[in-house]
């Protein structure tokens, strides 16, 4: 039996999409883990932080907290992730996953100065991306699955930036040669994406945006999944 991956649970869905399962099960189904593959760590309603010892790899969750906030559980949380990723363990953080990883490694973390980002997006590869594990050989611009306040304003000088776009310029990071961050979902299925646009019409109507239409815009976004898959399959080898 191979090493079982860990899922860092840092959140957990809004309440109309508890019928979806938690945050951890949808990594866990589209990363193509089976049960027995993975362990759930619920650091949020504060589970202890295991041994890094006898994990493949970690995955780490979204969630509706703000790394700003510098919630004890997060700041913990942290301090985990940069002294696993240091020693080797192949990490890769989703959306608060990925902001945390960043204030982990010394990276500037706050609210997005161009607000709120929702819906299927496009994101542009760099050039770094073509030599990387889970990037290369995709499409330069693809789309992905997005919802999001914070973001990476500013990385770690060590960071290497692999996909952008208009309103994030940190949609993928890495740091060494083994760990990652993606401000997007790759986990996201166009049921959990419309899900999430339907919940947050208010704010977005507030914000002059109109959530029939992001929600009409929103499409599969296999290449996103891709790249999940890649860590798995990476960092099984």
């Amino acid at each position: 039996m191979p090493a079982p991956f860990l899922i860092l649970q840092t959140g957990h869905p809004i309440t109309s999409m508890h019928r979806y399962g938690s945050f951890s099960h949808w990594i866990r189904v589209a990363s193509g883990l089976g049960r027995d593959e993975a362990i759930v760590v619920d650091v949020e309603h504060g589970e202890a932080l295991p041994s890094r010892e006898g994990f493949a790899g970690v995955l780490v969750t979204g969630s509706a907290a703000m790394v700003t906030d510098r919630l004890d559980w997060s700041e913990r949380s942290a301090d985990w992730l940069r002294e696993a990723a240091q020693a080797g363990l192949p990490v890769l953080g989703i959306c608060y996953g990925h902001q945390l990883l960043a204030h982990a490694f010394g990276g500037e973390v706050d609210y997005n100065p161009k607000g709120r980002e929702m819906g299927t997006v496009d994101i542009e590869l760099t050039a770094a991306a073509s030599g990387d594990p889970l990037f290369a050989g995709l499409p330069m611009q693809f789309p992905v699955q997005a919802t999001h306040m914070q973001s990476v304003l500013k990385p770690s000088a060590d960071a290497v930036v692999l996909a952008s776009n208009a309103h994030d310029a940190c949609h993928a990071l890495r740091w060494g040669d083994s760990t990652w961050g993606v401000q997007f979902h790759p986990e996201f299925g166009t049921a959990h994406m419309r899900g999430y646009i339907n919940a947050r019409a208010d704010d977005l109507a507030r914000a002059g945006r109109c959530a029939d239409s992001l929600h009409a815009a929103v499409k599969a976004t296999p290449l996103a999944r891709r790249v999940l898959r890649r860590f798995v399959r990476h960092t099984r080898r």
